[in-house]
């Protein structure tokens, strides 16, 4: 057996913005994808993979007791086939930000749902709204809250712009330049990061007015315009509102950039070769980079692991 592939996603913008209603841009990465699987000889992974997903089938019988008219699953084919050893069999670096509980969360809904919602179908607004509910209840097993963008995402493999809490929709993303100079980047730091701790510190830091409106008036600000340039592919007006993000996030989030990066990313500002800013929830894993010139940035950052996400 072997299920459907799911990919990882990439949050472009809107990193605890959009817990706070700021814009956001999500688009599928299928350099790593996920599917469950059962194998005729258990790797140690695999075991790892399957005992944990006993544990989310135990969660999920919870939820569907708690809010039966939220979502119902096939509750005894999926116990049936966790006992056979099915596993996730994931590419997905975990806790890097692109979405490793994500894809699993989609495999699961995708496989197990009763009466679910199909790709295939006219995507509504209310479609795409119960999608996201449905995802983030499910999700909240990993992570403690969840949006339930990442599972959308990946469930869909379309980009998702995010309005707002309650306005999402498909976007379209300009088409890459293939032999374009800028690129999107990731920047593997070389360790893992946990995100329900740190979605915490948000939430604390959140209670302080100064920092309540730095988010509104800096960071919302900015990420929104960050997205809307992006969509219209004025790269000129991103860069420059992308220096500023990069900034602010410098400035303001320091426990979820890895100490040994601070001053890799005031580098970045000051050189204008680069802009560093977080990936998913931060504290390890990717950073996301953008620049005008990759091989100048290439240069810069030449010790480290670099993997291109999108051409401009």
């Amino acid at each position: 057996m072997k299920g459907p592939l799911f990919y990882s996603k990439i949050l472009l913008f809107g990193e605890y913005g959009i817990i706070k209603d700021s814009k956001g841009l999500s688009i599928p990465y299928n350099f790593y994808n996920g599917a469950l699987k059962v194998d005729e000889n258990p790797s140690e992974k695999s075991i790892k993979s399957n005992q944990n997903l006993l544990r989310f089938a135990g969660y999920l019988k919870q939820l569907q007791q708690e809010r039966p008219e939220l979502v119902q699953f096939d509750l005894v084919a999926l116990e049936a086939d966790i006992a056979k050893g099915m596993y996730f069999d994931s590419s997905i670096p975990q806790g890097y930000g692109v979405g490793s509980s994500g894809a699993l969360v989609a495999a699961i809904y995708d496989e197990y749902a009763k009466d679910r919602i199909t790709v295939l179908e006219n995507l509504t607004r209310e479609k795409l709204l119960k999608l996201k509910e449905i995802f983030a209840a499910m999700e909240s097993f990993f992570h403690g809250t969840s949006s339930g963008l990442d599972p959308l995402n990946s469930y869909l493999s379309i980009p998702i712009l995010i309005n707002s809490k309650d306005h999402i929709e498909p976007a379209g993303i300009p088409s890459q330049v293939s032999n374009g100079k800028g690129a999107v980047f990731l920047l593997d730091s070389g360790s893992v990061g946990e995100t329900g701790p740190l979605v915490q510190i948000f939430l604390e830091n959140m209670k302080q007015e100064a920092f309540r409106k730095v988010i509104k008036e800096q960071f919302v600000k900015h990420t929104d315009a960050c997205v809307d340039d992006f969509l219209k592919g004025d790269v000129k007006s991103l860069f420059k509102n992308m220096k500023q993000l990069s900034h602010v996030v410098l400035n303001n989030f320091k426990p979820m950039i890895p100490a040994q990066f601070h001053q890799l990313w005031q580098k970045g500002i000051e050189t204008n070769d680069y802009y560093l800013k977080l990936c998913g929830s931060g504290g390890g894993g990717y950073i996301l980079g953008f620049t005008q010139d990759f091989k100048k940035a290439q240069e810069a950052l030449k010790d480290y692991k670099l993997e291109v996400v999108y051409n401009f």
